[in-house]
């Protein structure tokens, strides 16, 4: 995720997520920008680093964290500082700050991460118009400059650890689309995934041509890159995923269901059902809320894939700096 946006689903995933001895627990870890990169014309890639670092749980594929970014006239940082040094249950200590020192909470998905050297990487969408705290940030970021993050304290897999990329093994085909601020997730993911016999087809819009990475993927993967390049948000990649699925031979003759409706201007688009593994096809969305919801209801309704072989997370919403 490279959204400057708040996602409560994430929220739910790891406070809700079930206690066991192997969960981690989340707190905040104090880190420094170590190298500022532009990656493509609409992102910068950002490499933090720190002692505090080599506690940090690493988990791989789609993991999200959080930045902690303090309000323009708090100039010294003061608010996230004092959350690095507080005791106690992370959300108890943020909300107990005052609304002028309270910090901005932005998800990101970390990009790569070396826990040997105690880094990680952060890939920021810059946005030309509408840019929030964090993409602000990220814009001016140099070397050295202080940052405050949030995550789990050890290592290891799951939603415990913000991660939602849980394809069953008995799926046989792999469809993962999204928006800009999915790329990071999507070419981590990519990454770690060992296909095998299996058919994975992945969609990416981003805004120009500019904007298209060299994405490390198995040659059995087909990666499709999607220039808006002035087309309006989801112009190019819904109709992509829908040619994507007639060439995969996914389609119902008869009509799907029709999923629940959620008001994407008042609620936050995340859900990722447990999968029984009955359906061949395993769908990951991610992006803009109002294109995924339209993407998920055309897989559901007009394909006829099961709602609970669809995971789709709404990273971000059109006009609005926070979700």
């Amino acid at each position: 995720m490279a959204a400057d946006v708040e996602t409560s689903g994430f929220a739910t995933a790891t406070e809700g997520a079930t206690a066991s001895a192997a969960a981690p627990q989340w707190r905040f870890f104090g880190a420094v920008v170590a190298d500022v990169r532009r990656i493509g014309a609409h992102v910068v890639r950002l490499t933090l680093t720190g002692n505090d670092l080599g506690g940090f749980g690493f988990a791989g594929n789609d993991q999200r964290i959080k930045l902690l970014l303090p309000h323009e006239d708090d100039h010294l940082g003061s608010g996230p500082q004092q959350l690095l040094r507080s005791t106690g249950p992370w959300s108890t200590c943020y909300r107990a700050l005052p609304d002028g020192r309270r910090p901005y909470l932005r998800t990101y998905t970390v990009r790569a991460a070396r826990p040997e050297r105690a880094e990680l990487d952060l890939d920021v969408v810059l946005h030309d118009e509408h840019a929030g705290p964090a993409s602000r940030w990220a814009a001016r970021a140099v070397p050295g400059d202080p940052v405050v993050l949030l995550g789990p304290d050890r290592q290891g897999r799951g939603r415990a650890w913000g991660c939602e990329w849980a394809p069953p093994p008995t799926a046989r085909t792999l469809l993962l689309a999204g928006d800009e601020t999915a790329v990071p997730a999507v070419c981590a993911i990519l990454e770690a995934l060992d296909p095998g016999s299996r058919s994975v087809t992945v969609l990416l819009e981003v805004p120009t041509t500019a904007d298209v990475q060299t994405l490390a993927a198995a040659d059995a993967v087909a990666v499709r890159w999607l220039p808006r390049d002035g087309c309006a948000h989801g112009g190019r990649l819904v109709p992509a995923v829908h040619a994507a699925l007639a060439d995969l031979g996914i389609a119902s003759a008869l009509p799907g269901q029709d999923p629940e409706d959620v008001d994407v201007d008042r609620a936050v688009l995340w859900d990722v059902p447990e999968h029984d593994g009955a359906a061949g096809c395993y769908a990951w969305l991610a992006g803009e809320a109002g294109m995924v919801k339209h993407l998920r209801r055309s897989l559901v309704r007009d394909h006829g894939v099961p709602r609970d072989a669809v995971a789709f997370m709404g990273y971000w919403r059109r006009g609005r700096a926070e979700y």
